[in-house]
């Protein structure tokens, strides 16, 4: 059931909200040891679910929200009793001072918090062989559509879970690509906003200029009502579905197509729906300075990491590893347990950065917000006059390699997340049972014209169906 579909059942006593909490603690308990989704359920969700059954009872329902499980990743603090630990063993036990603020927008909006979803540990900042969806305090997640392969990351375990209707709707947190990766691998839709729209405080952290939660669901519309309760804005009132006709799409082809050859058959299948819709094509419409800031973005990853890490530590009411270099070190004192498949190259590589007034970091700051934005998205979009930008969002899900790490082929995240504007990704088709993605983005704080114009496609596409559990994929050969 979708989001707004529980809200009416909800709403018309055909569930109780404990009786929803229930039902979904089940599903969890029964497929989570498959998928290693969740990390941790939440104890106090029935008690919750039940305080809320009886603020409805007495027609004081709190929001948007109302009564609804919500799973979060397990870099979100909340301050109840689950812990908060990016996956790691290092930080269990820790203590936060307060809910994130997303966390309070969703208590105030009336969610129950479920529980917490498993995660590529330090949102895959660890290792730069690391096998997406692993963590040291939760295992490694798998797909849904083929326990085998790759639920991709960071944002693993909510992909998975939301796609297996562990919950309503999850919320993920992505750098480059931890929101729209995992939603595409798993046959959801993931909306990565503006950095800044939603506040990162209380999230542990990699990059102060990237970072940003995010909501990841079944459908368009029920990500769009999670968006709006977490900002206070309605985001759902204004999708239609002609709501196409005459936008501008751009085709980002210089650097987001030909690494898979089933993936651009899908898409050039999705451009067509978008042509059909009404949609002006531009094609293509490349943004000059896309491929030229790789290395720039890791520099600037690396030393707000150290920089935004040694923060978070500093502020939480207890913590076993106090600053990064600690935390390097307890990884090491654990090795069977934390590095068993892959090292903490990032990490090492991060506490060897100095401060955030260096010139190194300074120069790759600019450089990376030059090329992505005024000579980037900006560029691009102005050029051609452009509603949005579009792509595959990335292949098929990998096997899962503990060995060699991942396999990844591409993507289409770098210059939203870079530029820290909006990106949206929804599904649109399968390449042997494996869902693939098709990604608008476009300027600051266009989450509306993105929504808009993905909801129109999903309506005319619905190209999600649910998992099966399957082994591995179907290959449609004995």
């Amino acid at each position: 059931m979708s989001l707004s579909q529980l809200r009416q059942a909800l709403k018309a006593n055909r569930y109780t909200e404990p009786q929803l909490v229930q039902l979904y603690q089940a599903r969890v308990m029964e497929w989570n040891p498959k998928l290693k989704a969740v990390i941790e359920l939440n104890p106090d969700a029935s008690k919750e679910a039940e305080r809320l059954q009886l603020l409805r009872a007495s027609g004081k329902p709190l929001g948007p929200l109302h009564g609804i499980p919500i799973l979060i990743k397990d870099n979100i603090a909340t301050l109840d009793k689950m812990q908060t630990t990016a996956g790691s063993l290092a930080l269990v036990g820790a203590k936060v001072k307060a809910d994130a603020p997303i966390v309070t927008a969703l208590r105030k909006a009336g969610a129950v918090i479920l529980g917490k979803t498993n995660l590529s540990e330090w949102a895959n900042m660890r290792s730069t062989h690391s096998s997406s969806g692993w963590s040291g305090r939760g295992g490694q997640t798998r797909n849904p559509y083929a326990l085998d392969r790759s639920p991709s990351g960071s944002s693993s375990g909510t992909g998975s879970a939301i796609a297996a209707s562990f919950a309503a709707a999850g919320i993920g947190t992505e750098t480059d690509g931890s929101i729209l990766s995992p939603s595409a691998a798993c046959g959801l839709v993931g909306l990565k906003p503006t950095v800044g729209l939603l506040s990162g405080k209380g999230i542990i952290p990699i990059s102060a200029t990237q970072d940003t939660a995010g909501p990841m669901a079944r459908t368009v519309f029920d990500v769009a009502i999670l968006l709006g309760a977490l900002t206070g804005k309605d985001y759902s009132g204004a999708m239609v579905a002609g709501s196409l006709k005459g936008k501008r799409v751009g085709i980002a082809r210089k650097r987001f197509f030909g690494y898979h050859p089933a993936t651009d058959k899908l898409a050039e299948d999705a451009i067509a729906v978008l042509k059909k819709l009404g949609a002006e094509i531009i094609d293509p419409a490349d943004m000059p300075t896309v491929s030229t800031f790789d290395a720039d973005e890791t520099t600037v990853l690396l030393y707000e990491l150290k920089d935004g890490l040694n923060q978070y530590f500093a502020e939480l009411a207890s913590t076993p590893v106090k600053n990064l270099k600690e935390l390097i070190a307890f990884n090491n004192s654990v090795k069977a347990k934390e590095l068993p498949f892959f090292g903490q190259e990032f990490l090492e590589q991060a506490q060897a950065k100095g401060p955030l007034t260096s010139p190194e970091y300074l120069k790759a700051r600019e450089k990376c917000r030059k090329e992505s934005r005024e000579q980037g998205v900006d560029a691009v979009m102005k050029t051609h006059k452009l509603d949005a930008l579009f792509a595959p969002t990335q292949a098929p899900a990998w096997p899962i390699d503990l060995i060699n790490g991942d396999h990844f082929l591409g993507s289409a995240t770098s210059p939203a997340a870079v530029a820290g504007y909006p990106s949206i990704t929804v599904p649109a088709g399968h390449v042997h049972g494996l869902p693939v993605g098709v990604a608008f983005w476009g300027r600051a704080n266009s989450e509306a014209t993105l929504l808009k114009i993905a909801f129109a496609f999903e309506q005319a596409t619905k190209h999600r169906r649910a998992p099966t559990f399957a082994g591995t994929a179907d290959f449609g050969v004995s």
